[in-house]
């Protein structure tokens, strides 16, 4: 029987009619739906989402010991980002946050941080966002959020902060026809302010020295690092933050009995502390002890 089969085989045998070829292969896209949305973190790191802009900050309600770190208006196509204190920029699509109702989750479960790393900072918008980062270092630049993006959970290293530095909070350059972002330094429930691309620099110190700059002399650094020298800081001196502004900005930090303390610095204030990129800047009499910079207007 073999025999027979293979003569038939032989003698009637034909080329394959069939055509088997390499295809490419099928990706499975997900559309996202170009919506307005409000983001919103809390200083212990739990993430939502609520649709429309436009929210009463105060309505928002968090675990007992938790508050508000900020709450972001951008699109249901922009990104979350994550600022680790290792230098890191972790990725969260805004359209993979959790819904406003309950508390949100946890956004240690939506990236993989290495051993020891800490969230530190936030920041959602539209990847043509420029914000000013800087470290307590006393260094910074400017990036855009489209050069920080990555897809892996890891992140992508785009910080350099050297041993015993911090990364200090982002702060918005200029945001075109974007959303705006609201942060709340101290815990307290703030409206949403419109920005308009911002002129200058403050930076703060952590003993109480202000400086003030155009923010011309800064440079977009779109692959990251250490950036320029923004203050020359005293021994034993950091820096608190570095806030992009055109009129106002915001300091807060710890004042006697450790209690919270903020004041607002007006233009007329910033422009007494004024001075070229790189200088000690000015003491300034505030009375508590600066941890952070916001930009105001």
């Amino acid at each position: 029987m073999v025999k027979e089969i293979e003569a038939d085989a032989k003698q009637f045998a034909d080329a394959r009619r069939t055509l088997i070829q390499a295809e490419k292969r099928a990706v499975a896209e997900v559309k996202v739906v170009d919506e307005p949305v409000t983001v919103v973190v809390s200083e212990k790191g739990w993430v939502r989402a609520r649709q429309g802009h436009g929210h009463d900050a105060a309505a928002f309600a968090f675990k007992a010991g938790d508050g508000l770190y900020g709450t972001f208006e951008c699109r249901t196509v922009d990104h979350l980002l994550v600022f680790g204190s290792n230098g890191r920029v972790y990725t969260v699509p805004v359209a993979n946050l959790p819904g406003a109702r309950g508390d949100g989750q946890p956004i240690t479960t939506l990236i993989d941080l290495d051993a020891g790393t800490q969230p530190l900072h936030y920041f959602a918008g539209a990847e043509a966002v420029t914000l000013l980062l800087s470290g307590s270092g006393g260094y910074g630049f400017l990036a855009r959020i489209e050069h920080m993006l990555s897809r892996q959970r890891g992140g992508k290293a785009f910080i350099t902060v050297g041993a015993g530095e911090q990364v200090c909070r982002p702060s918005v350059v200029a945001l075109g026809s974007e959303p705006k972002s609201t942060p709340a330094p101290s815990g307290q429930a703030q409206a949403v302010i419109s920005f308009a691309a911002a002129t200058h620099v403050a930076c703060a110190s952590t003993g109480g020295r202000i400086l003030t700059f155009e923010i011309g002399e800064l440079k977009l650094m779109e692959k990251g690092g250490r950036g320029l020298t923004l203050i020359d800081l005293e021994p034993k001196d950091t820096l608190a933050g570095a806030a992009a502004y055109t009129r106002s900005v915001r300091i807060f930090g710890i004042g006697r009995g450790g209690k919270a303390r903020e004041e607002q610095l007006e233009i007329r204030s910033l422009n007494n502390a004024r001075a070229a990129r790189a200088r000690k800047g000015k003491a300034a009499d505030l009375g508590f002890k600066p941890t952070g910079i916001v930009r105001v207007e």
